[in-house]
């Protein structure tokens, strides 16, 4: 279909009636101009009440579980009352309690179990998405322009992998097709759940994180999509987090490779396997704010003419360094090494950071601070003999750190870049702790004593010339 646009609406972008309403509008005036398909998160903070009913039912708390179910309903009954005119209100109000109710009953069956299956939560937790995209649709009918909410489990077919399935492409090309298609040619505007699928056989799952935006990007390339906008409550992606450096500007421009570098560093910005789908059919990708849709945002395209030396310098305060010595000459490092990252890959955790010695063969690596538990029983479990009998020195954690990422494509062979990065750092007082530097040189990352992270950010940010000061002064 040509020139279709898909349109992602995040949950701070649909966290209210009036912001349903701004993005119901949003869309409607693009889907006057053309084919428009709509993908709709949860109401922003409504995934977090899911899975905490989730956790009271597992723990057999029954007060818990309903002082969330009553304030779900409350939510989405308020959204509904003010969305909607009188008339539409009680069918949708029925709807909504439909839904709730499917979502109880797999909560009870939580609460009998005293556990929580992977597969029963990627059930549960889509009824956030299905409760958004039906007071969108319902709207937007009620607007007079003629809406379907369509459930991904429907279109979007998916490994087994629950709680963090990937997509099978050609499946969910022809079952998008099939499904998107006759309603765009009727003239309907999908609004379709994000972040949930199915597998082959139809059992539910969920894309795991940032999975909102992966579903866009999937059904943007299964559709062969002209373009994909991504809807959320920043102004497109800065040079900097602008509550560290006031300076920050907004980047017109980036490259899939630096979005995704930028997303993997902390920015909040697209997760990496957002742009995965899109790059063989090089479709490109705005990042808006629905709350100023008036500023233009930031297009992520497959390459850019000229390249500047650092884009953006992102951080990450969250982290944790996990550290590995061999204590005997025989141990070897290198062996150790790959069973260390066999096993927490095994443990799904991804590692931030990697760096290494060569002499003594001690390396370190850095993990989210939530999947720092995780980690280390990985370790522990997968080298239980070599620590039992001390051919490994123990373990060693550090939580008082932070992750420093300088990011460009263009700063391959600039000489003396990292120098300079270094040289910043040290001026403001800051210990560089590691260093990391992939060889496509796309990205230099820097651990730092987690106090002087800021300081470090603000710093680079200045030496590589960013912000809004150097922009004006260029001009």
């Amino acid at each position: 279909m040509k020139d279709l646009l898909v349109m992602k609406f995040g949950g701070t972008s649909v966290g209210s009636a009036e912001r349903m309403r701004i993005a119901a509008r949003l869309a409607a005036e693009e889907a006057a101009k053309r084919p428009v398909v709509v993908v709709v998160s949860a109401m922003s903070k409504i995934t977090d009440i899911l899975l905490a009913t989730m956790r009271h039912a597992e723990a057999g708390d029954r007060a818990g579980i309903e002082a969330n179910l009553t304030a779900l309903r409350a939510r989405h009954d308020e959204a509904c009352r003010e969305l909607l005119p009188e008339a539409r209100q009680p069918a949708v109000l029925a709807k909504i309690a439909r839904l709730i109710d499917d979502f109880e009953r797999i909560v009870n069956g939580m609460a009998m179990l005293g556990e929580r299956p992977p597969r029963s939560i990627d059930e549960a937790v889509a009824v956030g998405e299905r409760l958004s995209v039906m007071l969108v649709a319902e709207h937007l009918n009620a607007e007079g322009v003629r809406a379907a909410a369509v459930n991904a489990q429907d279109v979007v077919v998916t490994d087994a992998v629950f709680g963090n399935a990937s997509p099978l492409m050609e499946p969910t090309r022809e079952k998008a097709r099939a499904h998107l298609l006759p309603l765009l040619g009727q003239g309907v505007l999908p609004v379709i759940t994000g972040f949930n699928g199915a597998t082959a056989d139809g059992r539910p799952t969920t894309l795991g994180r940032g999975g909102s935006d992966f579903s866009a990007s999937i059904l943007a390339a299964a559709l062969d999509a002209s373009e994909l906008w991504i809807w959320t409550d920043v102004d497109g992606i800065m040079s900097a987090d602008p509550r560290l450096v006031p300076d920050a500007d907004v980047l017109a421009e980036v490259t899939y490779a630096e979005a995704a570098e930028l997303a993997y560093n902390g920015a909040k910005v697209l997760h990496p396997k957002t742009l995965a789908p899109l790059a063989e059919k090089k479709i490109p990708v705005w990042s808006k704010n629905s709350f100023a849709p008036e500023k233009p945002g930031t297009r992520i395209v497959p390459a850019i003419a000229v390249q500047n030396g650092t884009r953006a310098v992102t951080s990450m305060g969250n982290v944790a360094m996990v550290s590995l010595e061999p204590a005997s000459p025989e141990l070897n490092g290198v062996q150790v090494m790959a069973r260390a990252l066999d096993a927490v890959a095994r443990a799904d955790v991804e590692v931030l950071l990697f760096s290494s010695s060569s002499y003594r063969q001690n390396f370190c690596f850095l993990v989210r601070q939530e999947e720092l538990e995780r980690s280390v029983r990985a370790l522990e479990s997968a080298l239980a003999l070599e620590l039992a009998h001390k051919y490994l020195y123990p373990i060693a954690v550090d939580r008082d750190v932070g992750l420093l990422a300088a990011v460009g494509e263009g700063m391959q062979g600039k000489p003396g870049l990292a120098g300079r990065i270094f040289t910043a750092i040290s001026r403001v007082n800051v210990n560089i702790i590691a260093i990391a530097q992939g060889s496509s040189e796309l990205t230099i990352a820097v651990v730092v004593r987690r106090d002087g992270l800021e300081k470090a950010v603000r710093a680079v940010h200045a030496e590589c010339g960013l912000g809004r000061a150097h922009a004006a002064a260029q001009h």
